[in-house]
């Protein structure tokens, strides 16, 4: 299996099980089976609401045998209603309850938002904190702390710009490991790959089959289906493959790692068996032609009128 490195020595198996809208009752089986399967990577966030169901599962796969703890990767993500300074520590720690470990592997900053305490889903503009009054480096204060005192291996981000992840340098002891990013042929982040590769920051690509699954109300009109793409579906024909493990060998083709979801049995062994597969210059090519910077999960759900965010302020670019 391919690994990224980290300046340490560590290295994250670049193909890892994503679980973001694994629900409760499947998410147990899901975790059980990818480990079986050879999985050593599982990604998670505490927002996915469903971290105590997977530490149960991780927590049978060690007990079995089926895995040692040093042997896996796993990542979690504080979210954005534990921002404070005084926050963030019990947030890993929560999560750390739930999961049933002594560690985390990597702990990202899942969105460069924050909330007040109060607000897990944040409705109105007063649910939010003002981005100058409580600036990402202030909360990575914190994120560096929980590094030193060994809640956490390695520390990242998610869904930052180059200008955020900029910022965040400037001002860091520690800086970023990660950036968690959408990253799929309709949204290639060139610049941004080439930025991370340049400054040692690792990517990884979430919702890398398009996120067929996510819920309607996050869905725009008429959205491109990734999966039923010509080129990506011509390109599996030449491989006998799937429209899925294309995507996926893109992504490990890439440098990146990528975090498929799956609870289905044979898709999880199906994804995992994308590794195998060698893309050619011809494949890449055609690939390369399929970039619309064209975002599937856009945070519109931050974007309240009059609010601190829009599309143009999150991501540190025109729509």
């Amino acid at each position: 299996m391919k690994k990224l490195k980290f300046l340490n020595g560590d290295s994250l198996p670049a193909l890892g099980l994503g679980t973001w809208k694994s629900e409760k009752g499947e998410v147990y089986t899901a975790i059980r089976k990818a480990i079986e399967t050879g999985y050593r990577h599982i990604d998670c966030a505490f927002i996915y609401f469903n971290e105590d169901e997977i530490g149960n599962a991780l927590n049978d796969a060690f007990r079995a045998g089926d895995v040692n703890r040093e042997d896996i990767w796993i990542t979690s993500k504080l979210w954005c209603n534990a921002h404070e300074p005084e926050a963030v520590k019990p947030a890993l720690q929560r999560t750390l309850s739930d999961l049933r470990l002594d560690y985390l592997d990597l702990y990202l900053i899942h969105w460069p938002v924050s909330f007040k305490k109060h607000a897990v889903s944040a409705q109105k503009n007063d649910d939010y904190i003002n981005p100058e009054e409580l600036p990402d480096h202030i909360t990575w204060e914190s994120m560096e702390f929980c590094a030193d005192e060994g809640l956490t291996r390695h520390i990242g981000v998610s869904n930052f710009s180059i200008k955020k992840l900029e910022a965040l340098h400037k001002q860091s002891r520690i800086r970023p490991e990660m950036n968690q990013i959408e990253l799929h042929p309709y949204l290639q982040q060139n610049e941004m790959l080439d930025y991370c590769t340049a400054n040692n920051i690792n990517l990884t690509a979430y919702s890398p089959l398009g996120s067929l699954d996510r819920s309607d109300m996050m869905k725009k009109q008429d959205e491109p289906v990734l999966l039923k793409d010509a080129v990506i579906n011509g390109i599996a024909d030449k491989h006998r493959a799937t429209p899925a493990q294309i995507l996926i060998a893109w992504a490990l083709d890439r440098g990146t790692a990528v975090i498929p979801k799956s609870v289905n049995p044979h898709r999880i062994r199906e994804n995992f068996e994308a590794q195998n597969i060698s893309l050619d210059d011809d494949d890449r090519v055609r690939i390369a032609t399929l970039d619309r910077r064209y975002r599937y999960v856009d945070g519109s759900f931050f974007f309240l009128k009059n609010g601190y965010f829009t599309y143009e302020s999150l991501w540190d670019e025109k729509v």
